[in-house]
């Protein structure tokens, strides 16, 4: 799992950087009523980030917990759309760091145990799908070339 946290670590240097460069007129733009801003969005990878801390932590000490989410509900209630951006952006960078924290501390033994998003999977796997996760939604909000995720 070093590749996964050395990848996660390389995305939150670069991509901090990038989001720091969007004018906040930019963020709050929403392209359709039923759609996210880019500020929702990262929001959104916020409350991910979230989520997941709480599944790579209990999944090492419960057998194959059910940790999900409604992520509109939790965007909504988060009121991401009046959040400072810099304060998002640096609330984004921490929780990623401490995610590297905690994948760095998991034992190998324990990166084979599962949780249950959807279906189950490991905790590596699940580590590897958030760093795609992640850039499929920071190229959104960058306006890059798209990052295909499931």
């Amino acid at each position: 799992m070093t590749a996964t946290i050395h990848e996660l670590q390389a995305i939150v240097e670069k991509y901090s950087l990038l989001l720091a460069g969007i004018n906040e007129a930019n963020y709050t733009y929403k392209p359709l009523p039923h759609k996210w801003s880019k500020k929702e969005i990262l929001g959104h990878l916020v409350d991910s980030a979230q989520n997941n801390i709480r599944r790579f932590i209990v999944a090492q000490y419960e057998d194959e917990p059910r940790i999900t989410y409604q992520q509109d509900e939790w965007v909504s209630i988060c009121n991401y759309k009046e959040y400072c951006v810099q304060d998002l952006i640096q609330l984004w960078q921490l929780l990623n760091r401490h995610i590297c924290v905690i994948l760095n501390n998991t034992s190998s033994e324990k990166q084979n145990r599962t949780v249950c998003t959807s279906e189950p999977h490991t905790i590596a796997w699940v580590a590897e799908d958030y760093n795609k996760h992640l850039l499929h939604h920071l190229h959104q909000v960058l306006d890059m070339e798209p990052v295909a995720y499931p």
